[in-house]
């Protein structure tokens, strides 16, 4: 804490930021940014991809000099608005360096991974109320949550037979954090689709039920409390009132985002828990 922090001249916490983007924090990104990713992928052809897919330019306009291509790049972002600075950072990280030929030196460090925990750091840094997994920028309302999504998608991703939750908790997240076409129903139906797809391959079974009661037959007590408030959750999706796993009958129960973020992280705590359990019983990842 600095001296101006701890005799109350300035605030020892920065108000979380959610809808703004204060000079520190658009500063910071920047500076991370320019010398961990432009400064190192020095590349004609990066500069038309972005001139082609992001700025939507003619891409014989490209300026001739790499410092006159930063420096229009840099001008470009610090006239963003917020929401767009984050635009500009998910489209960085999407970049398929192979598809578009971008090479990068030799000499350079860059690395996608440790790039982006530099980003996260400084979000977290500066108060953002967003965070980067899996190469998305992601609203989060604390660090607990955004680790429990972010450790089931890594999990998942590690194992060869869960797969299939993987690719459901990445589409749950795509739905959740596409701001420009909302659809928190599918975000929740591919969330609970990734619990389903990790019972079937760790008990063979294909319902929450059943898996609850081989893992226990495998020694593994779980409260009966406990049990019957997440065959509730699942319950909840195949409820016809919500139309979530179902055809849509009558005006639903429209889910918001406040109901798609508690499944999802809700869900990806629970994967967690399962792939603990079952490792902890030695019950062995095999298809079925």
């Amino acid at each position: 804490m600095r001296f101006s922090q701890r005799i109350g001249k300035t605030p020892a916490n920065k108000k979380i930021q959610l809808e703004s983007m204060d000079d520190d924090l658009r500063n910071s990104l920047w500076n991370t940014i320019k010398g961990a990713y432009l400064d190192q992928v020095i590349s004609e052809n990066l500069h038309k991809c972005l001139w082609r897919n992001l700025y939507k330019e003619p891409v014989d306009q490209v300026p001739s000099s790499q410092d006159a291509t930063i420096n229009f790049i840099r001008e470009v972002y610090f006239n963003y608005v917020w929401h767009e600075v984050y635009d500009f950072i998910e489209f960085m990280l999407n970049i398929d360096f192979d598809q578009e030929g971008v090479k990068v030196s030799s000499w350079s460090q860059f690395d996608i991974g440790n790039f982006i925990i530099e980003l996260n750091e400084i979000l977290e840094r500066e108060s953002s109320a967003y965070r980067i997994m899996d190469k998305k920028i992601i609203p989060i309302s604390n660090e607990l949550e955004f680790d429990g999504v972010n450790n089931a998608i890594s999990a998942t991703g590690d194992l060869t037979a869960l797969t299939g939750a993987n690719l459901h908790l990445n589409k749950a997240l795509d739905f959740f954090s596409d701001k420009k076409s909302l659809n928190y129903r599918n975000s929740i139906k591919e969330s609970i689709s990734a619990v389903e797809a990790t019972c079937r391959i760790i008990t063979g079974e294909n319902t929450l039920g059943k898996a609850l009661k081989k893992l226990e037959e495998n020694g593994l007590n779980i409260n009966a409390q406990f049990r019957a408030g997440l065959e509730k959750t699942y319950a909840y999706a195949n409820d016809r009132e919500n139309g979530i796993r179902h055809a849509i009958v009558e005006q639903p129960n429209e889910p918001d985002y406040h109901d798609a973020k508690y499944l999802l992280v809700l869900c990806s705590a629970f994967i967690n828990y399962l792939i603990g359990k079952a490792d902890k019983a030695r019950i062995p990842f095999d298809e079925n």
